[in-house]
């Protein structure tokens, strides 16, 4: 199988020592967190979930502990989701950006669909029915997070038509179907009519490990299909059944804009088009659909992106919004090597 079978729409939010601009920004409070395996002095970690092409980071990598949502409600204005329909595609487990973004949209009252990876699907769904999510599905009032309905995804592939046989016959997709991304809005309109809120949480780059001198041509396009266009495709084809006033984020990171060494295989390059993508297509779905589109340069994205999706940010359409401890604003990390010479 080709780099686009075997990755499909596993997400690799490789990222920089967490450690770096911890130490830089100070302490913080308790938080609804998930694990990342972290790659010290070389300045990268990467999604704990391995690709099936195997692990992406070598043994010296160690276990932290990285914030994607706030345990504590958000105090101030109310956000009232209540009677919108979101889609986020990009959940295949409790300790994600897809699933602190699910929780939170469920907290201000939105109603709950989520697209995941086919390979992962089963294992999804299990772990889900036997209550082992329960836990992390707790909202701050105490209720669960109600997920409505579960659909296949792998946003590689637009139609049938685009799927290879060599992925058809993989037995990672045996027994599932309308997993494309034109059916998967197909079913969500049958199932539910129309949806409010699209998120994509997805990013995948098959040779991430490697700078981009050494990316191959195969491994570049991958990782703009999977992190880049797959956004573009989702919000084309959902934006027919999206409601006028409806909004849609993304996921980006400050690679896209700043080097950061080990974020190599095309996957800066993806991000600096998904952020390009996000301001064209905020002028034209906001033309042609009333949607705003916005992208999270991302740590803590719970709360932002019910923000983001909510009336209180009606005017906020096309941009980037730096939700990362400030990370954007540095030159260079407190531990990084070069100070200690």
């Amino acid at each position: 199988m080709g780099a686009y079978a075997t990755t499909g729409m596993q997400m690799i939010a490789t990222r920089p020592s967490i450690p770096a601009y911890r130490q830089i920004l100070g302490s913080t409070s308790a938080l609804s967190a998930f694990g990342r395996s972290i790659c010290s002095r070389t300045g990268f970690a990467i999604s704990s979930k391995a690709t099936s092409a195997g692990p992406l980071v070598s043994s010296n990598c160690k276990r932290v502990v990285v914030r994607a949502m706030s345990q504590r409600g958000a105090q101030g204005l109310p956000i009232d989701l209540t009677g919108k329909r979101a889609f986020i595609a990009g959940v295949a487990d409790d300790n994600g950006y897809g699933w602190a973004i699910a929780k939170a949209l469920a907290a201000a009252g939105a109603e709950i669909l989520v697209g995941t990876w086919v390979p992962a699907l089963n294992i999804f769904e299990t772990s889900l029915r036997r209550g082992k999510f329960d836990e992390s599905r707790k909202l701050p009032d105490g209720s669960l997070m109600e997920i409505a309905k579960v659909y296949p995804l792998d946003a590689v592939y637009d139609t049938p038509e685009d799927v290879p046989e060599d992925v058809k016959a993989n037995k990672r997709y045996a027994g599932a179907s309308n997993w494309t991304v034109k059916e998967v809005v197909e079913t969500v309109k049958n199932d539910f009519g129309s949806i409010d809120i699209l998120v994509h949480s997805l990013a995948n780059g098959p040779e991430v490990t490697k700078s981009l001198l050494e990316t191959s041509r195969r491994g570049y396009l991958a990782a703009i299909s999977a992190s880049s266009y797959s956004y573009v495709s989702l919000l084309q084809h959902f934006l027919p059944i999206m409601n006028p006033g409806g909004a849609s984020i993304s996921l980006t990171y400050i690679a896209s804009e700043r080097i950061i060494p080990g974020y190599g295989g095309g996957m800066s390059s993806a991000k600096a088009a998904l952020e390009s993508d996000t301001r064209v297509l905020a002028y034209e779905a906001g033309r042609k659909g009333k949607i705003r589109v916005n992208t999270i340069s991302a740590d803590e994205v719970g709360n932002t992106a019910a923000f983001l999706v909510s009336p209180l940010a009606s005017a906020i359409t096309g941009s980037t919004i730096y939700v990362d401890n400030g990370l954007n604003t540095m030159g260079l990390a407190l531990d990084s090597p070069t100070l200690s010479t």
